[in-house]
This record gives structure tokens, C-alpha cells and sequence, in this order.
């Protein structure tokens, strides 16, 4: 196979059509409309992301909004706002439909004090039902977690905890500006699980300075050892035309695209091995784990916070600067500014930035790419009838010459009903997702590559 035909810029498809596509011609009446009329779309239940910006210490690798901690007045002042945006979306909802999911990403959530974090789940407790068995999850910085900090988010339901190794290897880890774990990695997950009821993932970066095939491995290897519930091996994304201190990186050199996909590859076969099921294009998990068997029964979901099964997934409903809530009819994106948003949410209004509705046709691209980005297949009589189009409207979609190419790869099989991704062709799947995409044009410094 020819690397460099399928490493092109690409989409990542965490949306559809990709936040570049927001228009700034979209303002806080919109999203209000979009929130209204979410609330007798599907899927009916609540999904929650709050976005904490802040972070003790910015790695260069880092394509988050996020930015320096400062002081305990700017944080006071930010969760005070997340607090009035979150009263304001949640006043235009059926008081009847119920909680799913809550996400705390960043930025670094548990940079700030537990109990900012855990009254805002008593916030959204106070207002709505959950599902039985919601996830609450948090992304955390090993470097800035201790047994007390885990404890107050136990006693809150937090259930799910995405801790951010992205390698074990020390002198990686300086060139990247990140501190490793302050406790044992080993320790933290005990205690995670001590109770009962909560799971731990471990995250690693692929295609950092330093890092090589053989390296990568050790790291791999070290993880599954802890036999973490999931594990994550993100692709790091190089878009230093959008985050500049990125460009610090290419003095020390990133990995050549051959290496970066071994790395991949060794990771793999490693968690295969070791008895992990591959869910999705990156995520790992225990075979008994509901990921897995969403994905066996071709049910897996995605969305900005990543993978969830057609159970926990929502409607999502996001706060917090730069966040993006992802509605039945479209997107809307707040601010990027902080003091903006501050200034902003829930006193003068929104803080929206951008956003966008969705047309007829582009409701059934994204469900089409969400299909292939997660089951790795696509029928159209099943997605047609879910739809409520006719096979034919979700077929003549396809760009045909791609999908011919793809299958003279070896990449997937296909005919006029359904499309099967082989092996070969995961690694590729933005590539081929891209394929029904009728916005995607290749063009410098808009996507990030896949290798």
C-alpha cells in the first residue's frame, strides 16, 4: 500500500460537517431555537460536557482551548458563569427527559478544586433525572492527582476517569512539557476501583518527539500490566498553523509517518494480544466492557467526548468557553475568549461564537460517517429505513471512484447495499468516511493527517 496516496489532510469527524464549517452567522437566538426543538428530537436523553480551560502547566502538544492558571478569583468568576449558562440551556428543556452523561474535559478539570466540579453535578442533579447507571466522567492530570482529589469526586458519582499518561517514558515527557504521574499510576487505579462501580481509562499520544516504535511499545506494554478498564492511543494531531507552541516540537524532530504507523500497528497487536477488543479507530477496552458489545451489535455512538454506546449517548449539551454542543438539528460553538465568556454567559445572553443547522442531507452524512467511524460498516436498506429516506438517496451519496479505489486496496468490500471496512482499510476510515463527505476538499493547514 502507498502511504502517502491515504495521508492526506482529513477530517476527524467528530462532527459532521466539521467545526471549521461553523458560521459566525449564527448567534444566541439560534441556539436557543436549537434547544427548544431538541427537546422532541432524538435521542431524548441529556448528554453534559463542561469544559475546565484551565491548566498548571500548557503542554506543547496540546490542540485544546486551554490556558494558564492564574489565581482562585478568575476560577470563582468562570464556574459562576458555566453555573448561569447551565440554568439558562436548562430552563428551555423538558423537565421530563433525563441525564445520560455528564463529561468534565479541558484544558485540565482537575487543575481546579473538587468541590467546583462537584457542585456543578449537584447543579444538574438538582434539575433532571438520570438514567440508570449514568457516566460521569472527568479527564485528569496524573501530575495533579492525589487520593484526597479522587475521594471527593467518588463521594459526587463520578464513575469514569480518563487519566492522561500519553507515555511512560520520562525524557518524552520533558520534551513535551508534561510532568509525569505524583503517585504510581498502579496506586491511583486501586483506589479508583477500591469501591466498586467505576472504571479507569489510560491515554497515550502516538508520534511525539522521541518516541519510536520500540519505545512506544515499553509504554504499551507497562500500561497493560495495570489492566486498565479502557485504553486509548490518540494519534497526536500537528496543526501548528492553529496552536503555535506546537511549532517547539519540530526542533527536537516528530517521528516520519512510517514510524508513527508502526507505532500504531505495535500497540495493537500488543492489546490484541494481551486480550483487548479494538473499539473504534483508537480505543481498547476489557472484551466484557459496553463498548465492545455495542460495537458487536453495530450500536456504538460517537461524539465530541468520544465513544459511548446507544445507551449513555444524548443530545449533548456543552458549556464552558469554546464548548460545542452537538443537537439533533445542528451545532453551536461558545466563545474562545475566556473573559468573554465570563462576561457573557448567562447575564447578557449566550456566549455563543458560531454554529450551524443542518440540512436534510447533511443529517444523513453525519449518520452515514458516524455509522462507518464506529462499526466500521454500512448498510443502507437499515440506515435508509432510520432515516426515513430510500436506500437509493443514501447510495448515490457515495463518491464511487474513491470506494473503487479504496476496495482495489484492499481497504473495504462493497456493492449496492452495503460497504464492509477490512482490517486493512481502519486505520483509513476518516479517509474513507471522507468518501461520502461532498464538503471535503484536500487543503493545506484546514485538517490534521492520519499518520
Amino acid at each position: 500500500m502507498d502511504l502517502e496516496k491515504y495521508n492526506v489532510p482529513v477530517p476527524r469527524y467528530t462532527s459532521y460537517p466539521p467545526a471549521n464549517h461553523f458560521t459566525t452567522d449564527f448567534d444566541g437566538k439560534d441556539y436557543a431555537e436549537l434547544i427548544a426543538g431538541s427537546n422532541d428530537r432524538k435521542p431524548g436523553h441529556i448528554a453534559i460536557y463542561i469544559h475546565i480551560p484551565f491548566c498548571r502547566q500548557l503542554c506543547f502538544y496540546c490542540g485544546c482551548n486551554s490556558c494558564r492558571l492564574e489565581d482562585d478569583v478568575r476560577v470563582k468568576n468562570y464556574i459562576d458563569a458555566v453555573r448561569s449558562e447551565i440554568l439558562m440551556v436548562t430552563g428551555l428543556l423538558d423537565a421530563g427527559r433525563k441525564i445520560s452523561q455528564i463529561h468534565f474535559g479541558g484544558g485540565t478539570p482537575n487543575s481546579i478544586e473538587p468541590g467546583y466540579l462537584t457542585g456543578l453535578v449537584d447543579l444538574l442533579s438538582d434539575r433532571f433525572d438520570f438514567i440508570e447507571n449514568p457516566e460521569i466522567a472527568i479527564e485528569c492530570n496524573p501530575a495533579q492527582l492525589d487520593l484526597d482529589y479522587l475521594q471527593a469526586l467518588k463521594e459526587s458519582k463520578f464513575n469514569r476517569y480518563s487519566l492522561g499518561i500519553q507515555d511512560f517514558n520520562r525524557k518524552v515527557l520533558k520534551t513535551v512539557n508534561r510532568r509525569p504521574s505524583a503517585l504510581p499510576v498502579e496506586e491511583l487505579i486501586e483506589f479508583i476501583r477500591r469501591d466498586g462501580g467505576s472504571s479507569v481509562n489510560l491515554d497515550f499520544i502516538y508520534g511525539l518527539p522521541l518516541q519510536t516504535s520500540a519505545s512506544f511499545a515499553e509504554t504499551i506494554s507497562h500500561a497493560i500490566s495495570m489492566r486498565p478498564d479502557r485504553l486509548v492511543t490518540f494519534s497526536y494531531a500537528h496543526v501548528p498553523w492553529m496552536k503555535k507552541a506546537q511549532l517547539i516540537l519540530e526542533k527536537t524532530g516528530l517521528p516520519e509517518p512510517r514510524e508513527k504507523m508502526e507505532m500504531f500497528n505495535t500497540a495493537a497487536g500488543l492489546l490484541k494480544e494481551a486480550g483487548y477488543a479494538p473499539v473504534g479507530l483508537d480505543h481498547y477496552v476489557l472484551p466484557g466492557d459496553e463498548l465492545n458489545i455495542a460495537q458487536q451489535n453495530n450500536m456504538l455512538h460517537r461524539n465530541f467526548q468520544g465513544y459511548c454506546s446507544r445507551r449513555t449517548t444524548g443530545q449533548v449539551y456543552a458549556f464552558g468557553v469554546s464548548a460545542i454542543s452537538q443537537l439533533e438539528g445542528g451545532y453551536s460553538q461558545n466563545t474562545k475568549d475566556i473573559d468573554m465568556y465570563i462576561a457573557h454567559a448567562g447575564k447578557s445572553g449566550f456566549a455563543v461564537e458560531k454554529g450551524y443547522r443542518l440540512s436534510r442531507k447533511e443529517k444523513a452524512v453525519r449518520e452515514i460517517i458516524t455509522s462507518l467511524m464506529c462499526n466500521y460498516r454500512l448498510d443502507f436498506a437499515e440506515l435508509s429505513a432510520g432515516l426515513g429516506e430510500s436506500p437509493g438517496y443514501i447510495r448515490q451519496m457515495a463518491d464511487s471512484s474513491r470506494l473503487r479505489s479504496f476496495a482495489a486496496d484492499d481497504m473495504l468490500d462493497f456493492d449496492d447495499k452495503r460497504i464492509i471496512v477490512k482490517e486493512k482499510g481502519k486505520f483509513f476510515i476518516r479517509n474513507i468516511a471522507a468518501s461520502f463527505d461532498p464538503a471535503y476538499k484536500e487543503g493545506k493547514n484546514k485538517y490534521s493527517r492520519p499518520v
